[in-house]
């Protein structure tokens, strides 16, 4: 293994679940509920039907999927908290600023994901009004899961190079400290 490559395994499988989540995230988005407005005939009710369901369960799958890539790096890298000091610099600087971005973009697209499964699991029920004019089937906007899904692409990227600058900066060695009991700077004048 190269100074500061970091595991392959890692690499591959944070890749290979963010692909995933990415995956059941635009599966999701193409398989999103649909509802019309049906009136039965014999009792004059107004309600709406929904086609099939499973874009919920891509959604929670995706969710799942993109969590256990984020847990599995940051439980290797002990959530920068833990473990070996970073040494100083730009690798330091680095890795801390992807930290914080993966973070964020991970925040947003498990919000997209669990918003978007919720929603589309909600479904308008039976209306008694025998006139309902403004009876609307509730459905997801288009592309919430879409928007999931960029955002995953996007934690996958942060990921692997928050991994990469991380690695770089435990790898590192940490500049040992001048003694001051034997320091050569005096505090006298010019002689």
């Amino acid at each position: 293994m190269g100074e500061g490559k970091g595991s392959t395994l890692v690499h591959l499988l944070v890749v290979v679940l963010s692909l995933l989540a990415f995956g059941f995230a635009i599966a999701a988005e193409r398989r999103r509920s649909t509802g019309h407005i049906f009136e039965d005939p014999r009792t004059n009710e107004t309600h709406c039907v929904y086609n099939s369901d499973v874009a919920t369960g891509y959604g929670a799958g995706a969710f799942l999927f993109l969590l256990s890539s984020e847990s599995l790096l940051m439980g290797v890298t002990k959530c920068m908290c833990f473990g070996r000091p970073l040494a100083p610099g730009g690798d330091r600087a680095w890795s801390i600023i992807y930290f914080v971005s993966s973070w964020v973009t991970f925040l947003v697209a498990e919000a997209c994901l669990i918003a978007g499964a919720t929603k589309n699991a909600y479904h308008t029920k039976y209306r008694s009004m025998v006139y309902a004019q403004n009876l609307s089937c509730e459905t997801l906007r288009k592309g919430v899961f879409i928007a999931a899904a960029v955002f995953v692409v996007a934690t996958m990227i942060l990921n692997m190079y928050y991994y990469m600058y991380f690695t770089k900066a435990t790898t590192t060695k940490v500049a040992h400290k001048a003694n001051r009991a034997s320091s050569t700077v005096g505090m006298t004048g010019y002689a």
